[in-house]
């Protein structure tokens, strides 16, 4: 087998979906999961799974949001093709296309989207059953989960096996209303967020957020306190 590995397509094993540590029954890549590249004290993040990404850069020592873009993806002949949904530095960017060279060898990816960094190393293979493409459709309101209608507008959360990022984007506008992410932890029905970004108030960078949490089906459900103490309820459906 020759150092650089050909970028393939690969099917996870279909297992029982109430266990959130059980591995994904959606198809993978072998890109899917989070990535990590530092510039000096910059981190920059990729993560890949059920054919969204998304790309982050920020400096968590001094609570520094830098940028992120992203949006749906596919991988042929070394090629990763992305479409791109959300850019918080330029509306023009949003509905374009571009094309970028991936080559993996074990754990390191040579992967260049302009950013200054080219060599990426694995954090995880984003292989859990909470690992995936979630969009935020019910919240609740009055003692009830009241259904969010599917738009433009949308918030999206995407999580590899270790790291989350969420955005609140509008397609159709091109509009970006926001971001945050960094790691996260689900065990036993606790879901507990570590903020290491935040594009609209880096005072809460380090913050730890504590939700109850349970998947069924597609559909996430978690409840708690926001960053800024409100109580939560949410459910969120994984997208194909």
């Amino acid at each position: 087998m020759s150092e650089i590995t050909a970028l393939v397509l690969i099917v996870a094993v279909s297992v029982n979906s109430s266990d959130p540590f059980q591995k994904s029954a959606f198809v993978q890549t072998s890109l899917t999961g989070a990535w990590n590249a530092k510039d000096g004290g910059i981190d920059h993040t990729l993560v890949f799974q059920d054919g969204y990404f998304s790309y982050s850069i920020f400096d968590k020592a001094n609570r520094k949001f830098i940028r992120t873009w992203g949006g749906t993806f596919s991988e042929a002949g070394g090629q990763v093709h992305a479409n791109i949904e959300f850019d918080n530095e330029s509306k023009d960017n949003v509905g374009g296309h571009k094309h970028f060279a991936a080559a993996l060898s074990g754990n390191t990816l040579k992967f260049d989207a302009g950013a200054g960094v080219n060599s990426w190393t694995r954090i995880d293979d984003g292989n859990t059953n909470l690992a995936g493409n979630w969009r935020i459709t019910g919240r609740m309101r009055d003692g009830s989960i009241q259904p969010i209608e599917k738009s433009a507008r949308k918030t999206v959360k995407i999580l590899s096996s270790t790291r989350f990022q969420w955005m609140a984007i509008n397609t159709e506008t091109k509009e970006f209303f926001g971001t945050g992410g960094g790691t996260y932890t689900f065990t036993n029905g606790k879901y507990t967020e570590n903020i290491e970004f935040f594009s609209r108030d880096s005072s809460r960078v380090g913050a730890s957020l504590n939700f109850n949490g349970s998947v069924a089906n597609k559909v996430w459900t978690h409840k708690g306190n926001s960053s800024r103490g409100e109580p939560i309820h949410e459910e969120w459906t994984r997208e194909k």
